[in-house]
């Protein structure tokens, strides 16, 4: 793949607007590096030919092309892969390989494989999560730490869709629709049913939020109107690409959380054309457009959401993914920092590169942080004491940082995996105990306040 001169130049810049020079340069898509093509949109009815007038377009099954082509299905059965016990599919708390737990939960950044030959599915360990596949209502959230492409090796997803965050090191993405190239700064998404491959140059980790019996779609904008959070036109699908290559090739499929596998003697990557809305994609978080207040107070976090999922509850998302990425604080006579608050959703946090000074504790790149709900937190006492002591401020955050938020209505349970994993530990309870009651501190103020207005009621203290 093409380099960057500097590896770290889209997570420098504060939106994807910089990358045009203010108007010196054209407008583009994609990455500098970014080798392939794409259709751009979101929900479209898309359509895709390798072979030019290879005949998608006036209809889907045809007796006879000057190209003929067909899905070939040939397989060799379906086998029991062993069981991962790094991975999780049942979450509820009658599994006696999840826990429950109402504590504030952090993880250092997981440590990617150095020795042996580790490849995506390889890799996969999952964190926490809540319902089961089999039940068609439910999440996971998981961790991929993986050194090595996946060779002559297919997965397919069939419980759920994948929302991937890359993190560390790139991801070549071939799917059964064209090629996704994802680099830290990127997410995508591929659907139930579909096969993937994944090639990684280097180590590589990231997230995965995984989602049962719905789908992600674009948050209501409401009184946002047309234009904001993210926009449809910036949403990437492949372009059909197909290889024929008459050689053992390995699937591997997930049906409620287990593993098996089948083999068939060429690639599953022979999709010549296509047409649908069901096409896996990718999006650019640096394209993400901020919104929020600027007079007073903050808006709820539901700003920053990128992407839901509806649930059988029309008020309460089964997930929603949103991101904290550089934007303007402006807002006058207000506490910048997060305020203190408890709230029903179970949020899971990540952070992909930079720093982020929202979190309560040690946050770091490639890190998780958990709190369940209706558990009050906040930032440390010293970022407060800080804030509260500033006027308020007109300023960038979250500068050169992009973190995320898994979030749902439901509660999660960890796993194992994550629950005994030396890379986990408690939020300090300690770092708020410096808060101040400061009401109190007025106490005899307020006892003043009070009397005056039952005096001026012309009422009499206990009647």
């Amino acid at each position: 793949m093409p380099a960057l001169d500097n590896p770290k130049e889209y997570q420098q810049i504060f939106h994807w607007a910089e990358t045009q020079k203010d108007g010196s340069v054209p407008s583009f898509r994609t990455r500098k590096n970014d080798p392939y093509q794409y259709q751009q949109g979101f929900n479209n009815i898309f359509e895709s030919e390798a072979v030019p007038d290879i005949g998608v377009q006036a209809q889907s099954l045809k007796a006879r092309t000057a190209h003929a082509t067909s899905e070939a299905p040939e397989q060799k059965g379906l086998t029991d892969l062993p069981d991962n016990k790094d991975t999780e599919s049942c979450f509820l708390p009658l599994n006696p390989r999840v826990h429950v737990s109402p504590t504030q939960l952090a993880w250092l950044p997981f440590d990617i494989p150095s020795d042996g030959h580790v490849d995506f599915v390889s890799g996969l360990k999952t964190i926490a999560g809540s319902g089961d596949p089999t039940l068609r209502e439910g999440l996971a959230v998981h961790s991929f730490l993986c050194n090595k492409s996946m060779e002559k090796r297919a997965t397919v997803n069939s419980d759920g869709d994948y929302l991937i965050v890359a993190q560390e090191g790139s991801l070549d993405i071939q799917t059964e629709f064209g090629m996704l190239y994802v680099q830290p700064g990127e997410i995508c998404v591929i659907q139930r049913g579909q096969r993937f491959k994944v090639n990684v140059e280097g180590p590589t980790r990231g997230y995965i939020l995984e989602i049962w019996g719905s789908n992600f779609q674009l948050p209501e904008l409401g009184p946002l109107g047309a234009n904001g959070l993210a926009n449809a036109r910036d949403f990437l699908h492949p372009v059909a690409k197909y290889e024929i290559e008459k050689e053992p090739w390995e699937i591997i499929y997930k049906l409620g959380g287990k593993f098996f596998k089948s083999k068939q003697n060429h690639s599953p990557f022979d999709v010549v054309a296509w047409h649908g809305n069901y096409v896996p994609y990718k999006y650019d978080l640096t394209k993400f457009v901020n919104v929020g207040s600027i007079s007073v107070d903050h808006i709820d976090p539901s700003i920053f959401c990128v992407l839901t999922a509806p649930s059988r509850d029309p008020s309460a998302p089964l997930a929603d993914f949103l991101i904290f990425s550089p934007r303007w604080d402006v807002a006058s006579h207000t506490y910048r920092p997060p305020y203190y608050h408890r709230n029903a959703a179970s949020e899971l946090m990540g952070l992909i590169y930079g720093e982020y000074a929202g979190r309560s504790d040690e946050f770091q790149p490639g890190g998780v942080s958990f709190e369940c709900g209706f558990v009050p937190h906040g930032v440390a006492y010293e970022e407060f004491k800080a804030a509260s002591a500033q006027p308020p401020p007109e300023m960038q955050i979250s500068k050169g940082a992009v973190a995320f938020m898994m979030e749902s209505s439901r509660p999660f349970t960890i796993t194992d995996w994550a629950w005994t994993s030396d890379k986990k530990h408690e939020h300090e309870p300690k770092m708020w105990d410096d808060l101040v009651d400061n009401f109190s501190n007025h106490k005899d103020e307020v006892d003043k306040i009070l009397s005056e207005g039952v005096k001026k009621l012309g009422l009499q203290s206990g009647n």
